[in-house]
């Protein structure tokens, strides 16, 4: 991979829990800041900059009527997420409903977040060749300053140098001193005359771990885990893929039409869109307009969610008339595509444990017409309780987990996740499990999925599992669909037992895991 990107691209909103890092528009972020809108929450309007109090120490942006620029927007956002732990598409979102920023420079926005954030650890590698004193020792604002106009320089491709260097001289200047622009003018302009000495593929360290990580800006822990489980060349692979953009795909709902009508509409409509390679209701948008303020949107033919995320409820492969439970089901993506696969007929319960986002769940549902779905609110561990035992033909528990599978979305889950918080999300899965299975009536099916690739998570947690509850075991009665897909793939080869990991090189979709399991007594 060259040390400049080349294309890339938003999810739109989506309606799983994947579906973090998007705005809703297809091919949205932008080659190098000429994209257009993009999603959950990428290049949607646009955000205010803070009043500056002590600028030459916080490095807020000066309170007038000034238009912002999208690097102040983005600037704003990467010291506040740095400082305080806030979370880049929560802040993202506020800030460019706040804006009146175009769609093209709400991407940039939305791309030099993300960007940043994601290769902060290459950034920082670069940048102290070029800061005298070291970039640990600047202050916040400057340092994230730095790194993001950075970022410009080596990894978009059609941002010109210049544009980024003078637009970054200029923010310094009102909120720094002349000493921090002219600061910064030297650093970018010397990284700027370097630019082809610094690429990934120049970073070679005599640890491959350490290699991987700083190449790819990730945490050495993480990569070493992932060279664990899948090799080195496998761990590579997941880190490059965690560093592109999502594109944009979106669930056909089959009760308003198929999705070769759909194709059809968009394309007459002017989008570039083709079927998914891996979802059988997927459609991946390449280009064209706000998918999430289409007339089709809102209406209910279609939902805007990841491709993996959409195959869960393909394995658990609901018949109308089933009584079923989504046991963490905000903000209803995968409960909805239920409802769909069932034809509206059957029950659905769909919980979530905090009542905000019970509400998304019931938009979901209202938008799509779906009257099968009822939305409930409460700790998953004791569904147990509410319901009774046996009582379900079939129990999703798409668990809460580490994420790694959406790091494109959710880059700072990076830096802010430990192996500490993996033990401690494998018990809470656990004792999901446990709670939730026995209401899985003899015959019918349990699945279990996580946004990972962690094995704790997965494939060990389901091996757990399993030798305790000798009453389950894995069912390998995929859809034949999905089973050729994944053989033709290469990712099946020989007998199949009921699991699978996606991991997000595959299909250019989120990294997933999904096992489906029977009760066999």
């Amino acid at each position: 991979m060259s040390g400049r990107e080349g294309d890339r691209r938003a999810q739109p909103t989506g309606t799983g829990k994947s579906a973090a890092r998007s705005a809703g528009s297809a091919g949205g972020r932008p080659k190098g800041g000429q994209g257009a809108k993009t999603g959950k929450p990428g290049g949607q309007r646009g955000a205010q900059a803070q009043t500056r109090s002590h600028a030459g120490r916080t490095g807020a942006a000066p309170a007038s009527r000034r238009q912002v620029t999208p690097r102040e927007i983005a600037l704003d956002i990467l010291t506040k997420v740095a400082g305080s732990g806030a979370y880049s598409n929560l802040q993202l979102k506020r800030a460019l409903q706040d804006s009146e920023l175009s769609r093209p420079d709400a991407a940039l926005a939305t791309e030099l977040v993300y960007g940043t954030i994601g290769r902060q650890a290459t950034l920082d590698h670069w940048l102290d060749k070029f800061v005298a004193k070291g970039v640990a020792k600047l202050q916040p604002w400057v340092h994230q300053l730095l790194r993001l106009s950075a970022y410009q320089l080596l990894y978009l491709d059609r941002i010109p140098p210049h544009a980024a260097v003078n637009e970054a001289v200029s923010i310094a200047k009102r909120r720094g001193h002349a000493g921090i622009s002219g600061m910064v003018n030297g650093v970018l302009r010397s990284m700027d005359r370097g630019r082809s000495e610094l690429t990934p593929s120049r970073i070679k360290l005599d640890d491959p771990i350490a290699t991987i990580a700083l190449r790819h800006s990730y945490p050495e822990w993480l990569v070493r885990r992932w060279a664990d489980a899948y090799g080195y060349e496998v761990a590579e692979s997941i880190c490059e893929a965690g560093n592109r953009s999502p594109h944009a795909s979106i669930r056909v709902n089959p009760l308003q039409g198929s999705r070769e009508e759909l194709l059809a509409e968009l394309g007459e409509a002017g989008l570039e869109a083709k079927p998914s390679a891996v979802a059988p209701a997927g459609i991946v948008v390449e280009s064209g307009g706000h998918l999430a303020d289409m007339a089709g949107f809102l209406s209910g033919r279609w939902s805007l969610q990841d491709e993996s995320s959409m195959l869960v409820a393909e394995v658990v492969n609901p018949r109308a008339g089933m009584k079923v439970l989504d046991c963490c089901a905000a903000p209803g993506g995968k409960s909805a595509h239920l409802a769909e696969l069932m034809e509206g007929k059957g029950k659905i319960w769909a919980n979530d444990l905090h009542a905000h986002k019970r509400e998304l769940i019931v938009q979901q549902t209202e938008r799509l017409k779906l009257r099968n779905v009822e939305a409930i609110t409460g700790d998953a561990s004791t569904l147990g309780e509410r319901f009774a035992p046996e009582s379900m033909d079939a129990v999703l528990l798409d668990a809460p987990c580490s994420g790694f599978g959406v790091i494109r979305r959710k880059p700072e889950i990076k830096w802010t996740k430990t192996e500490g918080d993996i033990a401690e999300i494998c018990a809470v899965q656990r004792r999901l499990l446990e709670s939730v299975c026995g209401l899985v009536k003899p015959g019918g099916t349990l699945v279990y999925s996580t946004c990972t690739m962690e094995r704790a998570e997965n494939e060990e947690q389901v091996a757990a599992f399993l030798k305790d509850h000798a009453e389950f075991q894995l069912d390998p009665e995929w859809p034949e669909e999905l089973l050729a897909t994944f053989r033709e793939a290469g990712l099946i080869e020989g007998s199949f037992e009921g699991q699978l990991q996606l991991l997000p090189q595959h299909y250019g979709s989120d990294g997933f895991f999904i096992a489906r399991m029977s009760r066999v007594r």
